[in-house]
């Protein structure tokens, strides 16, 4: 368990042991996790597991029945003026005028802050790269462009931390596309970027590392690739006698053999292999097995070691709890 002596300067979110009960009954359980700087942390759940919920509680919209939350060092519900001025966020969709511009809704956003001048507007402009249409009437603009506005309205305040609550809800494939490079683009330069999704797919390409929800209880938190090798490994055998062949593994003590409709392989893996037989086994066990194959006078066409996906993982570690 990290105790508050954990937190260092690179941490710009820090959850620990957070609860929420509602009604007596127990929404959020024990969920911790930090985020560092520079860092897209994603935050991935089935609808209903929990993620809205714990964001409102990160940005002080509700309270936590118990736990603890700091941004930039400062406790979300001790402090919770100098917090949220670390943030930057978009919880569901983002909130405009539709019969104002953009510029003009950027303004009326900069009035409720201290110190946003019109230099800064401008700035928030260039950055989600709005100038040519940031004139025109939000009701003109599609969803991809209504979000990048919402984001320049939440980073108005230059904040450390920019939580977008499932950023790609209706977007069509280019604008997620340019909203993961944008994302990126903004993690280079040095901002958390902390995004709720339930787009196994979508957090996969896009963030550094992830924490894992169903039923409002973290499951696992870690980098995409740490993640999935917990979930071990495919592999992928083709024999010139293929019924041979599979006799031979299914012999091998700690073999399995996959059915063609229970794995998450990549389709595209399987599409370029003739009549694979998919298992999971000890890989250290690869080489024994080809060798034994050879005495018996079964060719080995080919050995193939494939990781699984992000979803073979959530479907490992929920039951098989339904994930978009």
């Amino acid at each position: 368990m990290r105790t508050s002596a954990a937190v260092t300067d690179d941490i710009v979110l820090f959850v620990q042991d957070v609860k929420k009960r509602i009604s007596g009954k127990m929404i959020i359980k024990n969920v911790s996790f930090d985020v560092r700087q520079g860092e897209i942390f994603g935050f991935l759940g089935p609808n209903g597991s929990g993620k809205t919920t714990t964001i409102r509680m990160l940005v002080d919209l509700i309270k936590p029945t118990s736990g603890v939350i700091r941004i930039c060092g400062h406790d979300v519900q001790r402090d919770p003026e100098q917090a949220l001025r670390n943030i930057g966020c978009i919880v569901e969709n983002p909130e405009v005028y539709s019969y104002m511009t953009g510029w003009e809704n950027l303004e009326h956003f900069a009035r409720m802050q201290k110190g946003i001048d019109v230099k800064r507007i401008a700035e928030v402009v260039e950055i989600v790269s709005m100038q040519q249409r940031i004139h025109d009437k939000v009701k003109t603009y599609s969803l991809g462009m209504r979000q990048r506005l919402g984001i320049a309205q939440a980073l108005l305040g230059r904040p450390k931390l920019l939580i977008l609550d499932e950023p790609t809800n209706g977007l069509d494939p280019k604008g997620i596309k340019e909203l993961r490079e944008f994302v990126r683009m903004l993690a280079d330069q040095g901002m958390s970027l902390f995004i709720s999704s339930h787009l196994l797919s979508e957090i996969q390409l896009m963030c550094d590392r992830v924490a894992i929800i169903s039923h409002g209880e973290v499951l696992a938190v870690g980098t995409v690739d740490e993640l999935v090798s917990q979930a071990g490994n495919y592999v992928l055998w083709q024999f010139d006698q293929p019924e041979a062949g599979r006799a031979l593994l299914n012999g091998e003590p700690g073999m399995k053999i996959i059915g063609h409709d229970e794995h998450h392989i990549d389709e595209s893996i399987i599409a370029s292999m003739t009549d694979p037989i998919i298992t999971t086994m000890n890989i250290d066990r690869i080489a024994a097995i080809v060798e034994k194959a050879v005495h018996a006078g079964i060719g080995v066409l080919s050995v193939q070691k494939v990781a699984p996906t992000l979803e073979e993982l959530f479907l490992q570690m929920t039951e098989g709890e339904s994930i978009g």
